[in-house]
């Protein structure tokens, strides 16, 4: 019988304390394409930038550091992409999840605009609204799917 040869992974996390806690990789190479898992707007402690107020059951009361934690969430998004060689321009869908989607719509645009660094960013970009998130004060979450140029595949 002949043995089929398993996945080639690499991978790369922020080192923040919930990758151990849960168990996962925030980003995975699997040939020329790269994984990043649901993304997050916090900064190098692992503290959630711009956090929302909460209500006595823990719900978020206000929405206004949606521009705030969106702009960290794409950082930490470069940042594990350049791990992989990749950039922004190499990603060719992500998906948004909010807790409010008036508030990212209103502010979406101008992040991702200034991040991608073009007016119409060339990826395949989805918006949904969810009732909860990771953190109680997180307002939204992404993930993202590249493709690495040819010199930068395993």
């Amino acid at each position: 019988m002949k043995e089929t040869p398993r996945l080639i992974k690499k991978t790369a996390n922020h080192g923040v304390a919930w990758e151990s806690i849960y168990g996962y990789s925030q980003a995975v190479q699997v040939k020329d394409v790269v994984y990043l898992s649901g993304q997050l707007g916090h900064d190098k402690d692992g503290q959630l930038v711009a956090p929302a107020p909460l209500d006595a059951q823990g719900r978020p009361t206000d929405f206004s550091g949606m521009e705030a934690q969106m702009r960290q969430t794409y950082l930490n998004a470069i940042e594990l992409l350049a791990q992989f060689g990749a950039t922004l321009d190499d990603v060719v869908e992500e998906s948004l999840y909010v807790l409010d989607v008036d508030a990212a719509f209103a502010v979406a645009g101008k992040v991702r605009k200034e991040l991608y660094g073009m007016d119409q960013p060339r990826c395949a970009s989805n918006l949904i609204g969810v009732t909860r998130l990771a953190l109680p004060p997180q307002l939204i979450e992404v993930t993202f799917r590249a493709i690495l140029p040819d010199s930068a595949s395993i």
